[in-house]
């Protein structure tokens, strides 16, 4: 329970600010909302990855388009998809990916080469 309690909550945030109705989404400026996806969903990779679930990477992309349909479809949202944000939350999949190799390959520590006699 321990590696998968903070994926959850990184799930769980992420509900929270792709579905808060528009009335709800803090003023901010422009582009601010491309660096929000971008960090939610490296996040949600990152521990997605540390919690080892299944096809995780796959399955956050496929959430990405679909947060954006659901957006766009759900009418008491008064939000709109977005296909640039689809595309900037694949871009923080990979950063956390990136950031999780990173954690792996120091935590294995430095590699040995063996010297030829």
């Amino acid at each position: 329970m321990g590696r998968v309690l903070p994926f959850v909550t990184a799930a769980l945030l992420s509900v929270v600010v792709l579905f808060t109705p528009e009335s709800g989404v803090p003023s901010s400026p422009p582009g601010t909302d491309k660096v929000v996806h971008t960090l939610l969903f490296a996040l949600l990779a990152f521990t997605g990855l540390y919690a080892k679930v299944p096809h995780v990477l796959w399955a956050l992309v496929a959430y990405a388009g679909l947060s954006e349909v659901l957006q766009e479809v759900i009418t008491p949202l008064h939000r709109s998809g977005d296909v640039v944000d689809a595309l900037v939350d694949v871009l923080g999949i990979g950063l956390g990916w990136a950031i999780a190799a990173a954690f792996r390959s120091r935590r294995r520590g430095p590699r040995t080469t063996r010297s030829s006699p």
